[in-house]
Parts: structure tokens; sequence; C-alpha cells
């Protein structure tokens, strides 16, 4: 066997080097190589151990002071852009999630998803565009009536909440969508639910509708409006509340 003689040696060893050399330059001309600044890393941990998504406040409160937590978001969201870990905004709120385009292959690792009936789905739409919207109006657009055990599973998942009470005769209880119904659904904020145009062409309107058919613009509203109540309930309210119920279950 033919040993390398020292010449050929010295030229491989200077080859390599030579590559070291120009990997490095790449690396420093494109930001790879520098350290992360350490307010970075220490964005970038909270997210990571925050078990829900978090705000930018509580970030601020977390973050030294004068720290540019918006563009430290940024930067963040446009580094992991392309990897298999992204960082979203979902309702005002920040966290990291696996990327969509990998879902198929997490399948086997994610939670079965809780199969809604018709009738939960129905109503939930309704909820999501209507809000805020009472138990009779719910059953005066599906032209249905609505059990009191679909709202319960839409309330129990975390998607629907009570929301106040409509200053009208009896006082009936307002429903509204959460920020968990938008963090489940992947959307930043209500408004990117799917307007007219995009259903129709879905195929999930009928395509004879009216051309004077119009549809709400979502809005989900944290402060009540002029003609609704807070929640809170002293005891005539109370027992009108247990009747309203009671009156469900038969």
């Amino acid at each position: 066997m033919t040993r390398p003689t020292s010449d050929r040696l010295d030229k491989a060893t200077a080859g390599i080097e030579d590559d070291i050399i120009r990997l490095s330059e790449r690396l420093k001309q494109s930001g790879e190589g520098d350290p992360l600044p350490r307010d970075l890393r220490l964005l970038e941990a909270l997210l990571f151990a925050a078990s829900e998504p978090i705000d930018v406040a509580t970030l601020r409160d977390r973050m030294p002071k004068d720290t540019d937590v918006g563009m430290l978001l940024a930067r963040l969201q446009r580094d992991y852009a392309d990897r298999g870990i992204n960082l979203v905004s979902i309702a005002d709120r920040w966290r990291f999630q696996t990327a969509p385009d990998l879902a198929s292959n997490l399948i086997d690792v994610r939670e079965a998803p809780r199969k809604l009936s018709k009738a939960a789905l129905e109503t939930l739409a309704i909820i999501a565009y209507h809000q805020p919207v009472t138990r009779a109006e719910i059953e005066d657009v599906r032209g249905v009536a609505v059990s009191k055990g679909t709202l319960d599973v839409l309330m129990e998942l975390g998607w629907v909440r009570l929301r106040g009470r409509r200053r009208t005769p009896g006082r009936p209880v307002t429903y509204g969508s959460t920020e968990g119904f938008l963090a489940h659904f992947n959307l930043e904020q209500i408004s990117d639910l799917p307007g007219r145009d995009e259903l129709k062409a879905a195929g999930l309107l009928d395509p004879r509708l009216p051309k004077d058919f119009e549809m709400p613009e979502p809005s989900m509203l944290d402060t009540l409006q002029n003609d609704e109540d807070p929640l809170e309930m002293d005891t005539e309210d109370a027992e009108f509340f247990a009747d309203f119920l009671a009156d469900d279950d038969d």
C-alpha cells in the first residue's frame, strides 16, 4: 500500500484549513456565527417555558428595562419562520408551535380532536359571527332550538363564555367566543374568520343565496355593549337562572 508523502499530507491539511476559513467567513457574513444577545436568549427562554400564550406586557415585565420587546419578537419570528417550530401571535399573545406543514408527520403524537356535533358547530359559528348573542338569537338564526348540552360542550372546551345579560325582558345571558377559540383555530384575531366570498368558494354557502344577503363582521369585544349588563347576579337573578337551566332539562 502506498503511503501518502509529507507533501500530500501538507496539501490535504492546507485544503481543510482553507475550507474551515471559508465556512467561518460565511458564518460571519450571515450573522450566524455571532453570539446571540442575552436579551434575545432570555425572551426565547420565556416563550419556550410558558405553559400558555404570553402577552407582550408580561414579557416586558420579565425583561430588562428599556428592552425593545417588539423588535426582539420580530427577530425571533423571522429566525423561526422556516424551522420546525414557529413563533406565532394568537389573540395578541405569543407562543411557539409546530410548523403547520409538519402536522401530518405529528398526527401520532397529537391529542385526538374531540368531534363536535353539527348542532355544536353551527352554534359555535353563530356565536363567533354574531357575538354578543343570546340563546334565543342563536335559535332564531338556526331555525331550531338549542339544547343546554350543546352550549355546555362549547363552554367546557373553553371556546365560548358568558359575557353579560341583555337589557331586555327576562335579561337573557349573552354569549361570546374566547381566546381559547382563537388559539385552537390559529386565528390571530376574530376578524381573520373567513368572509362570505371565502365561504362560498369553499362550498360552505348555498350558491343560490340572494344578492342582498349580508354576513356580519365578527368582533370579539372584551367590554360590554350598551345593551348588556354585567353578569353578576343577585338572589333574584340566581333563582331566574336556575329556572332557566331547569327548563332546558325538561
